[in-house]
Parts: C-alpha cells; sequence; structure tokens
C-alpha cells in the first residue's frame, strides 16, 4: 500500500481558529481561483497523530493547471509522485516501485485538489465558513459535501495580499496533516509534460 500520508494532497491545523471580524478569506479564495490558471510552489507537510504528536515530515513541489491537472513531488524523506490529468490520478511510491491509478472524479472529487485545481464553482463541492484573522493570516474552513470523503474538512490561511500560505486537513482517522507553501508563482509558464505519467516498466501496477 502506498503511505498513508499521500493523503494529503493533501491537510489541517488541529487547534481551530478564534472567528474575528472583516475577515475576508472566502473573497481571497475565489480571488485566487478566478485570476491563477497556473501555480508553482514549495511545500513542507507535517503529518499529526490526535494528540497533536509529530509522525512524520516531508518536503516536496507542487504544480497545478486549471482544470483538474495537478503534480506534487515528495522529495524527502520518501520520494512519491502524485499525477492528475483530469482523467486519472497516479500515485506512484518509488522506493516500493508501486503505482496505483484510480479514476480522477473518485480521486480527488470533493479534496483539497479539486479546491485548487478544480473547475467547478467551490460551493459545489463545499461549505465555505470564514474563521478570522490569525497570525497575519485570513482563514477560512472548507467543509467537503460528500459524506463520504475521507477527511472531515480543510482549512486555509492567505496572506493580506490573497497569497495562499497554508493548507490543512483533518482526515477521518483523526490525524492531522498540515502544508505550508513557500516561493509559490503564479501563472508560471509549466512544461507540457508536468501532467503526464508512464509507470516504469518494472513497477506494480494498480488500477482501481
Amino acid at each position: 500500500m502506498i503511505r498513508h500520508y499521500y493523503f494529503i494532497l493533501m491537510l489541517l491545523i488541529s487547534s481551530l481558529l478564534a472567528p474575528q471580524a472583516n475577515a475576508t478569506a472566502i473573497g481571497s479564495l475565489k480571488s485566487f481561483i478566478h485570476d491563477t490558471r497556473t501555480v508553482r510552489a514549495n511545500f513542507s507537510q507535517t503529518l499529526y497523530d490526535k494528540s497533536a504528536r509529530t509522525l512524520q515530515e516531508s518536503k516536496g513541489t507542487m504544480l497545478f493547471e486549471r482544470p483538474e491537472k495537478f503534480r506534487w513531488t515528495y522529495e524527502k524523506p520518501y520520494e512519491q509522485l502524485i499525477v492528475g490529468d483530469g482523467k486519472q490520478v497516479w500515485f506512484y511510491d518509488q522506493d516500493l516501485n508501486q503505482v496505483t491509478i484510480r479514476p480522477f472524479n473518485i480521486a480527488i472529487g470533493s479534496s483539497p485538489a479539486a479546491l485548487l485545481a478544480g473547475n467547478s464553482a467551490i460551493e459545489d463541492n463545499f461549505e465555505l465558513t470564514e474563521l478570522g484573522v490569525q497570525n497575519e493570516l485570513e482563514w477560512l474552513e472548507a467543509i467537503p459535501k460528500n459524506k463520504e470523503s475521507v477527511f472531515e474538512f480543510i482549512q486555509m490561511g492567505f496572506s493580506p495580499d490573497g497569497t495562499l500560505k497554508i493548507m490543512a486537513l483533518r482526515d477521518s482517522f483523526g490525524q492531522t496533516t498540515v502544508l505550508a507553501f513557500s516561493e509559490l508563482d503564479k501563472n508560471p509558464r509549466l512544461p507540457a509534460d508536468s501532467f503526464t505519467f508512464t509507470p516504469p516498466a518494472n513497477a506494480d501496477v494498480i488500477s482501481e
């Protein structure tokens, strides 16, 4: 099995934020989606258990192109890759030499990737709530409307200029993943093959 932490795609802050007046996180999210076709960024990811103990830390890079294309590359401590082309999603674990292929709509229908790279209105898949300002970031919470979602909610933090800084998620097992983005570049020109993937010839391929 691919290590559980890939469900990042996949993120969250377990300590909920106290609402404050004049928060505009939902507006920042909608502007981010409306004005941003492609993104390139670095990320650091931390997985916590129910008691807020650190289980795993990882780093990598993220690319996405709207609509519905993305590429998450985990570089440390394990090399893993998640690629979506709008039809399928490939999960490649290099250490295990294993590829799992899933239909796109099943893999990310109401996932964090759907928030960033989806082509439908945000409210189609999520209930959005302002959480206020904390540590100079504007926060919102997105609760998936799909009751079978693998996570309970996402929280997103934006800087005052509308830059996405943090995404976070609590999954159905009570674990919390936090992703912090850096060097986020909006609308860069991305290589044409960024969102394609061919399994290695000797890899174990599982289709779901």
